[in-house]
């Protein structure tokens, strides 16, 4: 098992809704950043040897099982772990607990190395994986597959524009999370909060690109897909599992 590093962190009023809750897009942040936080401890040169060697962290996937989101103003406590990697793809936890030690939610999630010239994926350079102890295994973890739209049943298009891009050139991954939110109703995300979130991105989005995001809603569960407009190309896919605010799960 790798080397598990914690910070705190107090949710403010602009990474919440108005729900005063936090966001998807803003604990997803919340979480790479403790992640990049023990990079940087771990090995302050890192940055620069990823930087020279012209590659980028890229997350293909997410799985996220929420007790209750965090509130405003309210201090976290977020736990990172690099758990273990193959050739390919380096396998992060996350753990969100308050400030009695309670688990608010856990996140898994996979990252890759991108060469940031030809976009494809490049095996782990060893000097880079060393740092977070983590085990090495051959296999790769497959996670529960997402369900298919059978008919859509909400559906908006958006532009991709300059401030949606990061530094690896594409769609920051955190901003899907408000595509796929903001197809579903303003009384529906205010009386509901997400249980479970699992994501998968399959292609880049590039600045410009006109995407659609489209759901389909069914009991408890919505399950969502971001194309192109012609729909031809999908850019990422998602399941969600939602309760009442206030539930426990």
């Amino acid at each position: 098992m790798g080397l598990k590093y914690t910070e705190t962190h107090d949710v403010t009023y602009y990474e919440c809704d108005i729900n005063q809750t936090v966001t998807l897009e803003m604990l997803i942040s919340i979480a790479v950043k403790t992640s990049e936080s023990q990079s940087n401890i771990l090995n302050k040169h890192q940055p620069t040897i990823v930087q020279d060697l012209g590659l980028g962290w890229v997350i293909t996937q997410y799985d996220i099982e929420i007790e209750r989101l965090p509130r405003q103003n309210e201090r976290i406590f977020v736990t990172t772990q690099a758990d273990d990697y193959n050739k390919y793809f380096c396998y992060r936890n996350f753990w969100i607990h308050d400030q009695w030690g309670n688990v608010l939610a856990t996140i898994q999630s996979v990252f890759v190395l991108m060469d940031l010239t030809t976009r494809k994926i490049v095996a782990v350079p060893q000097e880079i994986i060393e740092v977070y102890q983590s085990k090495k295994i051959k296999r790769i973890r497959r996670f529960e597959a997402i369900e298919q739209i059978a008919a859509v049943t909400n559906k908006k298009s958006y532009d991709v524009r300059f401030y949606d891009i990061d530094g690896n050139g594409h769609v920051n991954n955190a901003k899907y999370m408000n595509w796929l939110m903001d197809v579903l109703s303003f009384d529906y995300l205010t009386m509901y909060q997400p249980s479970r979130v699992r994501i998968i991105f399959q292609q880049e989005v590039d600045y410009g690109t006109v995407i659609v995001s489209q759901c389909e809603q069914k009991d408890l569960t919505s399950i969502h897909q971001i194309t192109d407009q012609s729909g031809n190309i999908i850019y990422a896919q998602a399941q969600i599992d939602w309760k009442k605010r206030g539930e426990q799960c």
